[in-house]
């Protein structure tokens, strides 16, 4: 299961659950994708453990589409699925010069793909916790070719400003369960430390407004000055 996915066990169908950041406030959605790692750590990481010049690459969850010319630059092929018609035709819309990429309407638990035809996936900030993503990624071995990669982008709330945040908002977090679960499925970690910076406090403001309820935005703005934020994530990879 992904983030804005789910399983409706009452109608025995899958389904997308909104993800009222992206599905309700796209554009300042996009002024936060902006401001998330200025400095390039996490697509540097992903290159070193696996390059995808050449290769055939998957974003699931790819929203309005953001990271799709990053992969587009290099790969020979790049497929972005996403659940949510109107962030569909947002990413359809970003890349249509770019003849490499193409955009799905799809779940990640029924990806419109046909077998082991994926070299490199990426999923950011797509699944969370751990527990509930096991359709998806059954769905995601199944697309995976022999010998390829793929990324798994979450936030590491253990640690950093950010991650402090995100245990207000999700006080049941369990790192150490969430470590377990993806370890056991053969996922290697990657902790990384990246900057969440955005060019004015207006946009700093409205971008903390729409991931955190508005208690805690509100005492978030009240004691943290700035315009940005230092911000642990996790870079969970495996290979196929």
């Amino acid at each position: 299961m992904t983030d804005s996915e789910t399983t409706d066990l009452r109608a025995g169908a899958l389904a997308p659950r909104p993800s009222p950041n992206i599905w309700d406030h796209p554009d300042v959605y996009e002024q936060e994708n902006r401001g998330v790692d200025p400095d390039g750590l996490l697509a540097a990481a992903m290159r070193e453990l696996a390059d995808w010049t050449g290769r055939r690459v998957l974003d699931v969850g790819c929203g309005t589409g953001y990271h799709l010319p990053l992969f587009a630059e290099r790969a020979a092929r790049v497929v972005g699925v996403e659940p949510h018609p109107p962030l569909v035709a947002t990413a359809r819309a970003r890349v249509a010069d770019l003849p490499n990429v193409e955009v799905l309407e799809g779940l990640a638990q029924e990806l419109p793909l046909p077998d082991a035809g994926i070299d490199v996936a990426h999923a950011r900030w797509a699944y969370f916790f751990g527990p509930g993503c096991e359709d998806g990624l059954e769905e995601l071995t199944r697309v995976m070719a022999p010998g390829g990669t793929a990324f798994i982008i979450d936030n590491d709330a253990s640690r950093s400003t950010f991650g402090r945040w995100f245990r207000r908002q999700w006080p049941a977090y369990d790192a150490a369960a969430i470590e377990r679960f993806w370890t056991r499925r053969g996922w290697q970690r990657r902790p990384l430390l990246i900057r969440w910076e955005q060019p004015t406090r207006a946009d700093f403001e409205a971008v903390v407004c729409i991931e955190f309820n508005p208690e805690l935005a509100r005492d978030i703005l009240r004691t943290h000055d700035g315009t940005q934020v230092d911000y642990a994530v996790n870079l969970w990879w495996r290979c196929f």
